[in-house]
């Protein structure tokens, strides 16, 4: 397994072994003593979620106010442009935001990239855009959901100009309703210090 940091602090790529042969491939997708090697909170995983998604479908961008969550997230099958924005406001890299194009370990194999994971610690807004026909995602999160702390940041706030790749075709009314860092912190919505 090898890791590499980003322009974020403390957001890491993670790229672990995949064993392809003529049957398919096989990864560890997980383990405990090896991920919380990187980052302490990521062996204390107690849920994993996992999304179907078609074609230009958004999803995010999502926090937990308290209760933070770290999200270890691959895509099982697909592409997706995955996106995360740093709310951390004692971080240096607040209010900045990186994105990332995952694939599943199939498409890895027949573009001959490393199939990469991405772990998201606790304290930044996380979401993603298909780009394939369809899209499985699947993210372990290092805190359990809890709907009343959940807040959604615009997908498309104008101040943190994130680059996506198209427009979304799909999108919740949560999260085009969503609203922006500024107003986030006006409310006092920035996730705990905790994190």
């Amino acid at each position: 397994m090898f890791t590499k940091k980003t322009p974020i602090q403390d957001l890491l790529i993670i790229e672990p072994v995949v064993h392809y042969d003529n049957r398919g491939y096989f990864l560890e997708s997980w383990r405990a003593d090896k991920y919380g090697a990187i980052y302490t909170a990521a062996s204390q995983v107690l849920q994993f979620n996992q999304s179907y998604s078609e074609y230009g479908v958004l999803r995010g961008l999502h926090y937990q106010r308290n209760n933070t969550q770290g999200k270890l997230v691959r895509v099982v099958h697909g592409s997706i442009w995955d996106v995360v924005v740093d709310l951390r406001s004692d971080s240096k890299t607040f209010r900045r935001w990186y994105g990332l194009n995952l694939q599943g370990p199939c498409l890895s194999a027949q573009g001959k990239i490393p199939y990469q994971q991405l772990w998201v610690p606790p304290g930044l807004a996380h979401g993603f855009m298909v780009l394939s026909p369809h899209a499985i995602v699947e993210y372990g999160c290092s805190a359990l959901y809890k709907p009343e702390e959940e807040v959604s940041l615009h997908w498309n706030d104008p101040d943190l100009n994130i680059s996506w790749p198209i427009r979304p075709i799909h999108i919740s009314r949560k999260d085009s309703t969503a609203i922006t860092l500024q107003q986030i912190i006006e409310k006092g919505y920035l996730p705990s210090k905790n994190a």
